[in-house]
């Protein structure tokens, strides 16, 4: 457990778990580190990143989770550099609702992780080692926001590269696209978290939500991705709210709660040393040309971007293959080029190959 910073700039508790390698780091510099921000697991206490780890596949009456970083956590271990993964504030042992996609929250709690680590007892990473960021999905924001409150927040913080795969940089965006997935139940995690934090957003949830829709977003809160999906996958937020209307379409019309939807984009600032940035091009849950416009973004601030349209046939509407495969299949490549950052090798950019209007 360690210290941390929300959105509204108190204190707040956050646990992780930092892993030391056994395999020996053979590359310039001493041991680097590798700040990692998990994909989404649920708003559920239980479905905490590092309670994942311990128990990669948990099936029981009420939980339904898979451990699915696992995979990532093994191959940078096996580079040689450390991992500290973070649960993120309000999963795990802590006292509140977790802030699904919260901008400030996540990005502080992976700068903080990494200054966590340096203090685990029998850690061989120092105040001197390089480190990077890694997530993908909700982690790909995670990352890229960290990336750019490293300047202000955590400038002790030597960060060296930031992996943003399928970032939701835009949640309007986003949130037409989870709107009727199978993934719709993280659009109830959203909502319940920034209702939390916001009081902007919470007014729409009082106002609008019905009350069987907030009897779905107090159930839905407690469970992880594979409860949602059986639970809640393809449901409608128009099911949720007095009117019929979309939750994404309420907020377009509310002027405050469009405003504090906006203050969580990604892309305004820009990021602390180099980024990739991948996406797949028929991704319908994250969709693709929000990502690919952070990215744009970033290279119109002048940042060192390296952006990877991963391209893979149609693998089905709205029912997750589209965000999950990319995952996969370009995971070595950004692990790689995260490796070659901590190593001290520079990064190219190809801003200039990018046309920079979508």
């Amino acid at each position: 457990m360690y210290k941390s910073t929300d959105s509204s700039g108190r204190p707040v508790a956050v646990t992780g778990t930092y892993i030391e390698p056994s395999a020996a780091w053979k590359r310039s510099g001493p041991r680097p580190l590798v700040a990692m921000a998990s994909g989404t697991m649920g708003q559920g206490d239980q479905c905490a990143p590092s309670f994942a780890l311990e128990h990669p596949l948990t099936l029981t009456g009420d939980t339904m989770s898979v451990g699915y970083e696992a995979l990532a956590v093994y191959r940078i271990l096996a580079s040689g550099a450390a991992v500290v993964l973070t649960d993120y504030v309000g999963l795990g042992a802590t006292d509140r609702l977790h802030t699904y996609v919260n901008r400030l929250d996540q990005g502080h709690a992976l700068l903080d992780a990494a200054r966590a680590a340096r203090a685990v007892p029998g850690a061989s990473v120092t105040a001197g080692s390089r480190t990077g960021l890694y997530g993908y999905s909700q982690g790909g924001a995670a990352a890229a926001s960290a990336a750019e409150l490293q300047p202000s927040y955590a400038p002790d913080v030597p960060l060296s590269g930031t992996y943003a795969g399928a970032p939701p940089a835009d949640l309007t965006s986003t949130m037409k696209g989870i709107d009727g997935s199978a993934l719709a139940g993280a659009l109830a995690w959203s909502i319940s978290g920034f209702a939390q934090a916001d009081p902007d957003l919470r007014a729409v949830v009082e106002e609008h939500v019905s009350d069987s829709g907030k009897a779905v977003l107090r159930d839905a809160s407690t469970m992880c991705v594979g409860d949602a999906l059986f639970g809640y996958g393809f449901a409608k937020s128009g099911r949720w709210t007095k009117d019929g209307r979309s939750i994404g379409d309420i907020i377009a019309a509310e002027p405050a709660a469009r405003a504090a939807l906006n203050r969580q984009r990604i892309g305004t600032l820009r990021p602390a040393g180099p980024v990739r940035v991948a996406t797949g091009v028929h991704d319908d849950i994250v969709p693709h040309g929000q990502a690919r416009q952070l990215a744009v973004d970033w290279c119109r601030k002048g940042a060192d971007v390296t952006y990877e349209a991963v391209v893979l046939p149609n693998l089905g509407d709205k029912i997750l293959t589209n965000h999950l495969v990319p995952l996969l299949t370009d995971q070595g490549d950004a692990i790689a080029w995260l490796t070659d950052r901590l190593a001290g090798q520079p990064a190219g950019s190809n801003c200039w190959t990018m046309p920079l209007q979508p």
